[in-house]
Order: C-alpha cells, then sequence, then structure tokens
C-alpha cells in the first residue's frame, strides 16, 4: 500500500535544494504547501514565495535563504503529523521547539500559523512540521 505525503515531499524537496544551495525551489502547488512557506516566511527561515499559474498545473516556488556564509537558514525541518500517524494539540500543551529558538507550525481552525501565534490566540490543531 502506497500512501504519498505532499507535505513531506513538499520538506524533504527544501531540504535537499539547501544541500544542493539552490536559491529556489519549484514543487506542486498547494494551498497548504503555500500557507507553511507563508509561515516559513513569516519567521525569517526563507525569502519568500511566488505561485506560478502556468499550464498545465501551478507550481509554488520557494525561495531558500542563506546567511553571510552560505549556510541554510534552515538547519532542521521535519514533518511531525503524517497521515498515518496525526499528532494533535491544544491550546494550552503545544510543545516549544528547541527551547523556543524553533517553530512549529500548526493548523489550526483559524488556517496555518507558527506555534507562538497559536499560543497567543489560544488554539491547538495538528502540528504540521518543525523547524529550526
Amino acid at each position: 500500500m502506497s500512501m504519498t505525503d505532499p507535505i513531506a515531499d513538499f520538506l524533504t524537496q527544501i531540504r535537499n535544494a539547501q544541500v544542493a544551495r539552490h536559491g529556489s525551489v519549484e514543487v506542486p502547488y498547494s494551498r497548504i504547501k503555500s500557507e507553511i512557506a507563508r509561515v516559513l516566511q513569516e519567521e525569517g527561515y526563507i525569502n519568500g514565495q511566488k505561485v506560478n499559474k502556468k499550464k498545465p498545473f501551478q507550481t509554488l516556488t520557494v525561495v531558500l535563504r542563506y546567511d553571510s556564509d552560505s549556510v541554510p537558514v534552515i538547519r532542521f525541518l521535519q514533518r511531525v503529523s503524517r497521515p498515518g500517524r496525526r499528532i494533535y494539540t491544544g491550546k494550552d500543551t503545544i510543545p516549544t521547539v528547541l527551547g523556543g529558538l524553533g517553530t512549529n507550525i500548526l493548523s489550526t481552525p483559524n488556517g496555518v500559523m507558527a506555534g507562538k501565534r497559536a499560543r497567543k490566540e489560544g488554539v491547538g490543531g495538528e502540528i504540521v512540521c518543525e523547524v529550526y
């Protein structure tokens, strides 16, 4: 039985592009991927994203970010909740990543957001991934 996880594939493509020192990575578009990229951008992990509405299907270009020594800003990016094992958290039990230095990205009823913001807004949800 083969299950695909487009979000895990998306995160892997970002990791692989960084290892290869690419400036950007182009992935098939989906709203959830675009939202994850938006949070990564808000938290300062990537430089930007662009939706390409070309035929036959839309793609999402993620502009990667490196520090002055061309070391990727994202040192760790991992899927937490998977199709085979969903991980949910309540508003009071949102875990911190690396003692608050990292970020977890949650899918909440109020949309996709960083763990810090979810804590502030008082909403829980599915922990999509963590990054630092």
